[in-house]
């Protein structure tokens, strides 16, 4: 299902030729609904103007929270009326040109794919990771941002699958931890966590920014956003793989090393309370 300016299609139209499939000038954001509820939204709205303004599109004074917010549900009402899903939310440039845009406005589309899950869960399966070496990450304010330009990402989750892992970790050019390819990455010792700064080229994740504020509710942790090489995560405690659609997914194996999930758990317990709340 495909809400397209506000027109819905079924299946995968429309097929266009447009700038977001031409030239990645796109952004979008991955929102997750539980029974008709979209979670986060206000932190998913502010973050795709944010990126609008970077891309430098011009913003219609009709794009307000309560508009998009409208279009998503009546997007996934078509579908169910107590939908459980994620929601793609892309906005793109309008009009042609190559390189150079002769248009500044944008176009959305609004994709909707149902799924069974409500709240957070950890699952029990072994969660196998390595190290992508074979392309780096930007660090820079365009890495930030959630783009139609992931070919690090998707070559990175090619060698996963053959490879027999279940992600990657991903590096920058000065060979430091930025992030899974699907994921912002936390890494856990003796109750201090940290995660990669955005100036390492991190997605500006929703859940990284969820953690980093639901940390002041645990007691007798600290977390910080600091640089750090591959090779110190062998001194942890657990590694953890964050998005809005998973929420927290703890890292079981990397390298010849097992970790736990502890810490994890009870971030998810949080992140569930807050959610129902």
């Amino acid at each position: 299902m495909i809400n397209y300016n506000g027109k819905i299609f079924e299946g995968n139209e429309p097929n266009l030729l447009n700038r977001g499939f031409l030239y990645g000038d796109c952004v979008f954001e991955t929102i997750k609904v539980i029974n008709n509820k979209i979670i986060f939204w206000e932190d998913h709205y502010l973050r795709l103007m944010s990126s609008l303004r970077v891309i430098r599109l011009e913003i219609p004074l009709n794009y307000t929270p309560e508009f998009f917010k409208l279009h998503i549900e009546n997007t996934f009402s078509k579908i169910s009326s107590n939908f459980s899903g994620r929601i793609r939310l892309s906005v793109y440039r309008s009009g042609g040109g190559l390189y150079s845009p002769n248009s500044m406005l944008p176009n959305f589309i609004i994709n909707v794919k149902t799924d069974s899950n409500n709240l957070y869960e950890i699952s029990e399966a072994n969660y196998k990771v390595d190290l992508f070496k074979d392309y780096y990450m930007n660090n820079d304010l365009l890495s930030n941002l959630k783009t139609n330009n992931k070919i690090i990402n998707v070559l990175a989750g090619i060698f996963a699958k053959e490879n027999g892992l279940d992600n990657c970790i991903l590096l920058n050019h000065e060979k430091n931890v930025v992030e899974f390819y699907n994921g912002n990455l936390f890494f856990v010792k003796n109750n201090n966590i940290k995660t990669p700064p955005l100036s390492s080229g991190c997605l500006k994740g929703i859940m990284r920014k969820k953690i980093l504020s639901f940390s002041k509710l645990v007691p007798d942790i600290s977390i910080i956003e600091e640089n750090f090489s591959p090779f110190e995560l062998l001194s942890g405690d657990e590694i953890w793989m964050t998005n809005t659609i998973s929420g927290i997914t703890p890292i079981t194996n990397y390298r010849k090393k097992k970790f736990s999930n502890l810490l994890a758990l009870r971030f998810l317990e949080i992140i569930n309370n807050q959610i129902k709340n």
